[in-house]
């Protein structure tokens, strides 16, 4: 058999990889423009991709994944969440004063932060999806009132939860550190409930069309509503992780500006704000991009007012992508 013979089989197969790749640069646009970004700051910083450093992106980002995938899940069904800042501040102010001056153990702690996410989040289900109120007003409006509760219930910022409570911040499994596996865990629910629950196709059918999926039997006020507490709960769970991680929470400044880079990293990852599109592993590439931003930029010593600039235009970006991602998967 000639050379010329022998490579007749694998054109066509480069062609069929080729499309293939093709086709997953279509459908997740950001993919590409986070290897590129990655590559910058390698060269930039000599130490970018360096084993300590990119754990620290890990653990950085741990938190937004948590809550990005169940917003994500909001989102895609059609609603909105912009609350989840300071559910994450009340969420950590409660299961630090549980596990600080009640010396609860690690687990009440949690399941406290739990409660009160869930709290933020019932409301917000109830008035959005029972009495039909706008989601954007709403929960812009519990942004600033689960706020000034916070500050109302604990004036002071607290500090010094106990070795157990650190745990949830500070622990390894395996070499991981335990909000990565966190992380990881609520990632894989988030994409075999997608994939394999029938509650899942009906999120899509509910942001596609809302009328359409009433009449073909989905309770379109239920879904919504349990994603809502779910979105209030990863909300509040994060907000015990970074207390943990730090020993200390303030109502006035924890979880400040924490909704604008979940949601960031929500439409940087394909979700269409408008409803009824989006995967976890776009969800996933979001989060990476906007962790590997915020790090690239700190490691360039870049001033913070420049890191604030490429944060909110990461955010434009990201809703562009929403907009076009869609075309080009059709293309």
């Amino acid at each position: 058999m000639t050379a010329a013979a022998a490579a007749e089989p694998l054109r066509p197969a480069g062609r069929a990889l080729a499309s293939t790749g093709l086709a997953v640069i279509r459908r997740n646009p950001l993919l590409p423009v986070l290897a590129a970004l990655v590559l910058a700051f390698q060269f930039s910083t000599g130490s970018f991709l360096d084993a300590a450093n990119l754990r620290g992106i890990a653990t950085d980002a741990a938190t937004i994944a948590i809550v990005a995938v169940p917003l994500a899940l909001l989102v895609i069904s059609g609603y909105l969440d912009l609350s989840v800042g300071s559910s994450l501040a009340l969420g950590g102010l409660v299961a630090g004063q549980l596990a600080g001056a009640h010396h609860q153990s690690l687990a009440v702690a949690v399941l406290g932060a739990l409660g009160a996410g869930a709290a933020v989040g019932f409301v917000n289900g109830i008035l959005c999806c029972y009495l039909g109120l706008s989601p954007f007003i709403v929960t812009l409006g519990m942004l600033t009132a689960v706020r000034g509760l916070a500050q109302q219930l604990y004036p002071l910022p607290l500090s010094g939860f106990g070795t157990g409570f650190a745990w949830l911040g500070g622990a390894t499994l395996a070499g991981i550190a335990a909000p990565v596996v966190i992380a990881a865990l609520v990632l894989l629910s988030g994409a075999a409930f997608l994939a394999f629950a029938p509650a899942g196709r009906h999120v899509f059918a509910i942001g596609v069309n809302r009328e359409a999926a009433y009449l073909s039997g989905i309770s379109i006020r239920r879904t919504p509503f349990a994603l809502f507490l779910l979105t209030g709960a990863a909300a509040a769970l994060a907000g015990a992780i970074k207390a943990s991680t730090l020993d200390s929470v303030s109502s006035g400044t924890s979880g400040s500006g924490f909704e604008l880079a979940v949601l960031t990293a929500v439409l940087l990852g394909g979700v269409a704000l408008s409803g009824g599109s989006g995967t976890i592993f776009g969800v996933l590439l979001g989060v990476l991009f906007l962790g590997c931003l915020q790090n690239g930029l700190t490691l360039l010593s870049v001033p913070t007012f420049w890191q604030q600039i490429a944060q909110g235009s990461a955010l434009v970006v990201g809703a562009a992508l929403a907009f076009f991602g869609p075309r080009l998967r059709r293309a």
